[in-house]
């Protein structure tokens, strides 16, 4: 805060020649004129002792009091609690044309904290990344087309759900899956997600449940149409699995009811 207070008082030592283009507000010492802002003041500041600008510091309020007493003209700067700055320059004047000045959103210059900006990924990160899924593409179609290391399955109204492998490579682990069909009508998916679970989930005090997200996944297919069967690969951040943990995948039917879980 007060590296900001001496940012402001820096800012105000030449207010004329800051801007030209700021509203004006007139004060005098007889009269107290009311500024109405449309969010609570949480800081104001005068660019001369002989403006006075108050307002409650321990509850937030939305208006403030201007006083003045002869002297050169200044300027205010208030900051409200949604992050907007509003600036005027000040005058003493012995009869005000306005004693109540109701402030609109229109009227800030701009906000405390600009807004973020989020860059664009450098030409070197894009390459990097489409080589990065490159990659994965390339594993997962050859664990694809690679002969079944073990199997672990799951049946439920005709819709089978197979983890055929586990595999690990570099800083990544490699499921591959298999959904199969057989329920005499089409089977559209709304997840399919994977957990590390541990604990009894009749002890909810010990039960937990975490969802591992893939990085990559390669041929996860929309729906499966009867008598089809469909192998797919999720590429995941590498995980070993605790002593007392297990590995769940959680298939979820679209607009119905089949849902298949398979623990290992």
């Amino acid at each position: 805060m007060r590296t900001f207070t001496i940012i402001v008082l820096l800012a105000l030592i030449n207010p004329v020649n800051a801007q030209n283009d700021l509203d004006t507000l007139y004060a005098n010492d007889k009269k107290n004129v009311a500024l109405f802002f449309p969010s609570a003041i949480r800081q104001g500041i005068t660019g001369a002792s002989h403006f006075v600008f108050t307002y409650n510091r321990e509850k937030k309020q939305y208006f403030g009091l201007l006083k003045a007493q002869p002297g050169e003209e200044s300027n205010l700067l208030v900051v409200t609690d949604d992050g907007k700055v509003y600036s005027y320059m000040l005058k003493y004047k012995k009869e005000l044309p306005k004693l109540n000045y109701f402030i609109s959103t229109d009227e800030s210059i701009g906000m405390e904290i600009p807004a973020k900006v989020t860059p664009k990924p450098s030409k070197e990160k894009k390459d990097s990344l489409e080589k990065r899924q490159e990659y994965f593409q390339r594993f997962a179609e050859y664990l694809l087309k690679s002969g079944k290391k073990q199997s672990k399955t799951k049946r439920k109204r005709g819709i089978k759900l197979q983890l055929r492998r586990i595999a690990y490579n570099a800083s990544e682990t490699y499921l591959v899956m298999e959904i199969t069909n057989t329920s005499g009508i089409t089977f559209e998916i709304d997840f399919l997600k994977v957990y590390r679970i541990s604990g009894n989930k009749k002890r909810k005090s010990s039960f937990q449940k975490l969802e591992i997200k893939p990085i990559y996944t390669c041929h996860m297919p929309s729906k499966i149409y009867n008598s089809q069967s469909v192998r797919l690969v999720y590429v995941l951040p590498k995980f070993v699995l605790g002593s007392k943990e297990k590995l769940q995948l959680e298939l979820q039917e679209l607009n119905g009811s089949r849902k298949v879980l398979l623990k290992k």
